[in-house]
């Protein structure tokens, strides 16, 4: 991967302009919230709870029970569940978020924000880190901004802003110091340079996730221990016999280039080492899946969510496919790639590699918040459980951040960061599209609301 994919991202995810959110002072909140009659996946197992009542209070899920016995009190704002079902929300795992422009105006973070929140997002981990986002993870923590719950990477590291080990170990040190949860490993690190910040990211206690520089590779990269690898990043190169001698330089996205010479006899072992070497994956495979589609950018455009991105944007997203893929192109190759990467994923689902949801919203054709449902339904046609897709975007986000219980399940004492919804998941994941609306902060999103406010964004754009 070239590091020319990391600028074509930054220039696509800086274009991106406001849209609308709503006031915190115009949501429904209460001090008991009460959802009633409602079935619910607790994601502490692959069950259905039917006919419960579930309070929330203070932030936190207070009790849950048959809703024949479990009464709200008096005051409680009463959210009828009757065949619906109530989840923990999704995280989205490979997330972007804006930052403020140069006079301090934040309309477009809040209102990203939004987007995500309007498909059920209800944890973000961004993977592009500014010193911002520390000042807004601890806004969000203090419930002055509506917001997913966020965990912020550090700036990007990668072959331009680390050349030498020493840059590496002071930035390291630094990040760490700044209180950035985890490094963002971009394109294009030297290996010296690389195995300089992962013996310091040791030595100082913080992870790193993201890319596979070339130079590094996967088999390394696994020794290393990410936290994660993103994107399936240089696992298909990692497929390629070295008999084949190829110019590690000239993979193409995300090894596209070397598709035809991927032996895919060898995924059990690349998967095995995955496995014990304690990396999860984040997939962001219906990125690539949308990238690689014989369907033209102008196709994809007709998709509902466009509306909800600015016509500059979208013309954008159109040019970098065609400038990604190049113009010698082959969708046989492009299919054959998406038929390994499947091969892969399956592989790791079957031998236990940790799994988490993540489209990288807002990258080309992923709108936030609409883009997840996207990935999920990827996941599904690699031949995922549906239980195990919902654990990828709820309980496994939780574990991999050393939070289980806290969030990502709906049991007492965790965090009341839920979605309701019209239909069972388990048994369609396209019903996680089916959303009824969204609790977050102790603030009730029917989908009403969110409508009424995406409707604002659509016509907005209209103007543009």
């Amino acid at each position: 991967m070239k590091i020319s994919y990391f600028l074509i991202f930054c220039w696509l995810l800086l274009s991106t302009q406001a849209v609308s959110q709503p006031a915190l002072s115009d949501l429904p909140t209460a001090e008991e919230i009460a959802f009633v009659n409602v079935n619910v996946l607790p994601m502490t197992s692959n069950q259905v709870l039917q006919n419960q009542t579930v309070i929330v209070r203070k932030g936190k899920i207070a009790q849950i029970g048959a809703a024949a016995t479990v009464k709200p009190a008096a005051n409680a704002l009463v959210i009828d569940g009757q065949g619906k079902y109530l989840m923990p929300g999704l995280a989205e795992m490979h997330a972007h978020i804006p930052v403020a422009d140069s006079a301090g105006d934040d309309a477009l973070v809040r209102e990203t924000l939004f987007l995500y929140l309007a498909g059920g997002v209800t944890t973000i981990r961004g993977m592009l880190g500014n010193p911002y986002h520390l000042k807004l993870k601890q806004q969000v923590a203090n419930n002055e901004v509506l917001s997913p719950r966020i965990f912020t990477s550090s700036p990007s590291l990668n072959g331009n802003s680390v050349k030498t080990p020493d840059e590496a170990r002071q930035k390291v040190t630094q990040y760490k110091k700044d209180g950035y949860d985890f490094l963002k490993i971009h394109p294009g690190i030297a290996l010296p340079v690389f195995e300089e910040l992962v013996k310091t990211a040791r030595q100082v206690g913080i992870t790193f996730s993201g890319h596979v520089p070339v130079a590094v590779g996967i088999r390394r990269a696994i020794a290393a221990k990410y936290a994660s690898i993103d994107h399936i990043d240089g696992y298909l190169e990692g497929l390629v016999p070295a008999s084949a001698k190829v110019d590690s330089t000239k993979n193409g996205l995300f090894g596209l280039n070397f598709t035809d010479l991927a032996d895919t006899k060898t995924i059990t072992d690349l998967v095995a080492q995955t496995k014990a070497a304690g990396v999860w994956i984040v997939p962001t495979q219906s990125l690539l899946e949308r990238w690689t589609s014989l369907k033209t950018g102008a196709q994809i455009m007709t998709e509902p969510e466009m509306v909800y991105m600015n016509p500059a944007t979208r013309v954008q997203w159109r040019s970098a496919k065609a400038t990604l893929l190049g113009d010698g192109y082959k969708p046989e190759t492009g299919k054959k790639f998406i038929e390994i990467r499947r091969k892969l994923l399956k592989s790791m689902a079957r031998s236990g590699v940790g799994l988490l949801l993540g489209s990288d919203a807002p990258q080309v054709f992923n709108v936030p918040g609409f883009s997840i449902h996207h990935e999920a339904q990827a996941m599904a046609n690699a031949g995922i459980s549906n239980y195990e897709i919902l654990k990828s975007g709820t309980a496994n986000p939780a574990k991999f951040f050393g939070k289980e219980g806290e969030f990502g399940m709906v049991k007492t004492d965790a965090a009341a960061e839920l979605i309701l919804l019209n239909a069972n998941p388990l048994d369609n994941i396209s019903n996680l599209k089916m959303l009824n609306g969204v609790l977050i902060q102790g603030y009730w999103l029917s989908k009403k609301m969110m409508d009424e406010n995406l409707v604002k964004v659509a016509k907005k754009y209209e103007k543009n």
